[in-house]
């Protein structure tokens, strides 16, 4: 694919309308980019031309007495939060980073976060970065520039482009700008460990502790070798220091019998957290490839565990479960283990997608979860009503034809 020109950048969004206006009228496709530090995910895009949104940045709203901000897609995650920092306020959702993942270079933007619906561990305390997404601003593919919701979140009837918007992987239009609902930063963070557990019993220690009074924002295991030596399962808490001290207490007691817990703090659990949240302890050896399951959170253990009988696998925990990321041997000709971790997490409805993995693999497997027949064709409908010639990021999602 041809290296990004300045015409490929468009400094507003008219002239990004402009631009797919002119692709439109010569039926040339378009691989959309934004800071590139997601390049890599989804199967590879062949596309007649790149349309970055390098040159749309800039945050235009913020409001923290009314805990919203808005801004150009292509501005830099970094400066959001930056600016946020600054009035003590946070994205409730924590995005993830996936450079050390996927060994990119790039900014993540704050349009990447939104088209991708990228959700942390704060995810099972404060929902995902949809729920968080108030507004968009998009150039569709007929080049029509579409705006929908606003600053507040409110109910409405008919179609909700904002939330199809999140998680589209820029396959619904060329997002220019987003608002976002924020929170107070929470004053103090901190963690208790527990060591040595196994998957299973981490699992029910994770679902126990997510349904203590104590309001835990993050409950994540980490198996042995994964990290450390050692098996840790880590649950945060985050509020007041004085609160903190009490509710940690308690909530150790209420583990003594899974062994005594240790206590980390602010610079620590932080640290530990954007590990987890990042995935890091999977990132090397960056031969392997790693899967993002989705399953519910009382089945973690037991989905890897049967995937385990028929695949080598390294596992890592978040959201108490519901979250597995797995790393498993990429071979010549193999599927990376689709066919078993599919089988498995289909067993509980839940879903699969490949986020690493080497080009050849991505083009022969299934990245996504395949859609079921019926949703299949309500999503052929929802891209015919967006993107009726199919021009933005053709088959990032699902092979064509």
């Amino acid at each position: 694919m041809a290296a990004l020109t300045a015409a490929e950048a468009p400094a507003s969004e008219e002239a990004a309308a402009d631009l797919i206006g002119d692709c439109l009228a010569m039926r040339r496709t378009i691989a959309i980019r934004g800071g590139a530090s997601r390049n890599g995910f989804g199967r590879p895009v062949n596309a007649d031309r790149v349309i970055s949104t390098a040159a749309l940045s800039g945050i235009v709203l913020y409001e923290p007495a009314e805990m919203v901000i808005g801004a150009r897609a292509g501005t830099p995650l970094a400066e959001i939060e930056t600016a946020l920092e600054a009035q003590n306020q946070i994205l409730p959702f924590e995005p993830m980073d996936h450079r050390p993942l996927l060994g990119t270079s790039g900014k993540p933007t704050i349009g990447g976060v939104a088209a991708g619906n990228i959700s942390g561990p704060r995810r099972i305390s404060a929902g995902p970065a949809r729920d968080s997404l108030l507004g968009v601003r998009f150039v569709n593919g007929r080049g029509q520039v579409i705006k929908n919701g606003g600053r507040v979140m409110k109910n409405v009837t008919g179609l909700d482009l904002v939330k199809l918007q999140a998680g589209a992987w820029g396959t619904l239009g060329l997002l220019t700008e987003v608002i976002f609902r924020v929170l107070p930063k929470p004053a103090a963070s901190t963690s208790l460990i527990l060591h040595g557990l196994d998957d299973a019993l981490a699992n029910r220690a994770m679902s126990r502790a997510m349904r203590s009074p104590f309001e835990v924002s993050g409950a994540a295991h980490l198996p042995a070798g994964v990290g450390t030596t050692g098996a840790r399962t880590v649950l945060r808490l985050e509020g007041f220091p004085e609160m903190l001290d009490y509710r940690s207490g308690r909530l150790a007691a209420a583990f003594a019998d899974y062994g005594e817990a240790e206590r980390i703090d602010d610079a620590a659990s932080t640290a530990l957290w954007a590990e987890i949240r990042d995935v890091v302890p999977l990132a090397e050896p960056a031969e392997r490839a790693v899967w993002r399951l989705s399953v519910p959170p009382k089945s973690g253990a037991d989905t890897v565990a049967a995937i385990r009988e028929q695949v080598q696998a390294t596992a890592l925990y978040d959201w108490a479960g519901g979250l597995v990321w797995l790393a498993v041997e990429e071979r010549a000709g193999g599927d990376a283990g689709q066919s078993a971790i599919r089988a498995a997490v289909g067993r509980t409805s839940g879903h699969a997608t490949l986020v690493r993995g080497s080009a050849e693999l991505r083009q022969r497997i299934d990245v996504f979860p395949p859609p079921a027949s019926g949703l299949k064709q309500i999503a052929a409908g929802i891209k015919q009503s967006f993107d009726p010639e199919g021009l933005f990021n053709p088959g990032l999602m699902y092979a064509q034809g």
